[in-house]
């Protein structure tokens, strides 16, 4: 599932200025989507470049093709001093509800209901709009844990919900709720920190932890020289992390990030040195990319030796020819994966000893790896028969 962060900043928060720096926070912060007023569209537009929600009546919000682009939001929201917020009375049956015969409506009028939960017939009712709507947003009063687990258990794929928070804190609870958790969260806070910390919650709840095994080497040889890839990226790597490459798809080696600090060669924390053009790279979605697919502004998967990932940006890709070792490595099971490392002291891999040159790695040292089953075509696993040697 991909999570997502919606910033409230509607006329609620005060007045522009207000919004704006509670937008511009949210922008720095990298946010999904902002939801304003409908007037404000254009405004949010010329902060930068994020999906912007707007609240639309429903009886007068219709989009004009003659509107400038730039005051057309991504998604309208019906349920502001409407029935979703209580401001109009919910209808005894909801067949009569305007909210929800906008949301019916084929002509754009609406893409999304916001609804806060006063009690079960508020429930009910966001249950009833979520049938119709592609966004849900439901913001807790009184309650919020107990009518959000309902919800997700009710509620299918027909809409994204949207959980209503103030902190990083309820964001958290909000994705992990059944062990399902909602789709995205409305964040309505000021803070810039806990801005922050609510997007760095959302990176959190999408990141895999890969569970790495150990294999032990057998064969150290130099071979010749082949065109070698670094991997710079636009982050810097801590000292405990890196990448999942290799030449065969059912086992990549760790290889360390350039952090450590040597006599000749100063550190390089954005960098790893990977290996030849044709291994595997590991991406932030489970697949795989070759070395020499890689380019300026690709998505790779940044690993620690606990197996918690993150992503990192490509910045840019050196190819260049160099001398290179072949590291060949045996699993439990008997299994044999290799890959190619470049000879320099410079490229260093996780050993049961600790940290080790691959200029030092030795015929029966215990090595970092990570396997998964199956093969690969264009990068992504499939159950076929396949032999890679």
């Amino acid at each position: 599932m991909t999570r997502s962060v919606w910033l409230k900043a509607d006329d609620a928060v005060g007045d522009w200025d207000d919004r704006r720096k509670r937008i511009t926070a949210g922008l720095e912060a990298g946010v999904d989507w902002v939801l304003v007023d409908a007037e404000d569209v254009a405004r949010v537009r010329e902060l930068g470049d994020v999906n912007v929600a707007a609240f639309s009546n429903g009886d007068t919000q219709v989009i004009d093709e003659a509107e400038a682009d730039a005051a057309e939001a991504d998604a309208y929201f019906v349920g502001k001093e409407g029935e979703g917020d209580g401001t109009v009375d919910l209808p005894n049956d909801f067949s009569g509800s305007a909210d929800l015969s906008t949301l019916r409506r084929t002509d754009d009028r609406a893409d999304g209901a916001y609804v806060r939960i006063f009690g079960q017939e508020y429930e009910a009712f966001a249950e009833a709009a979520a049938d119709e709507a592609d966004y849900t947003v439901v913001v807790g009063e009184d309650w919020t844990i107990i009518p959000l687990e309902n919800l997700i258990a009710r509620i299918g794929e027909e809409t994204d919900l949207i959980a209503g928070v103030t902190s990083a804190e309820e964001a958290k609870t909000a994705f992990e709720t059944l062990e399902i958790g909602s789709d995205a969260v409305l964040l309505d806070s000021d803070d810039p920190d806990e801005i922050r910390d609510t997007v760095d919650v959302r990176d959190e709840a999408e990141r895999e932890t890969l569970d790495l095994d150990w294999a032990e080497v057998t064969t150290v040889e130099r071979t010749g020289s082949a065109d070698r890839v670094c991997v710079d990226t636009g982050n810097l790597l801590e000292h405990d992390e890196g990448m999942l490459v290799g030449s065969m798809s059912r086992g990549l080696f760790f290889v360390h990030a350039e952090t450590a600090e040597s006599p000749y060669v100063a550190s390089r924390p954005f960098r790893v040195n990977a290996g030849a053009v044709h291994a595997y790279v590991r991406t932030p979605d489970g697949g795989t990319k070759y070395l020499s697919e890689l380019k300026s502004g690709d998505e790779v998967q940044v690993v620690n030796l606990d197996g918690t990932t993150r992503e990192a940006t490509v910045g840019r890709v050196k190819i260049e020819q160099r001398p290179m070792f072949r590291v060949e490595a045996e699993t439990d099971d008997g299994d044999r994966v290799e890959t190619l490392l470049q000879n320099a002291e410079t490229i260093k891999v996780p050993t049961s000893e600790g940290r080790k040159a691959v200029t030092d790695l030795q015929v029966g040292d215990e090595i970092r790896l990570y396997r998964e089953e199956g093969a690969r075509h264009f990068g992504e696993s499939v159950e076929e028969s396949i032999i890679e040697k």
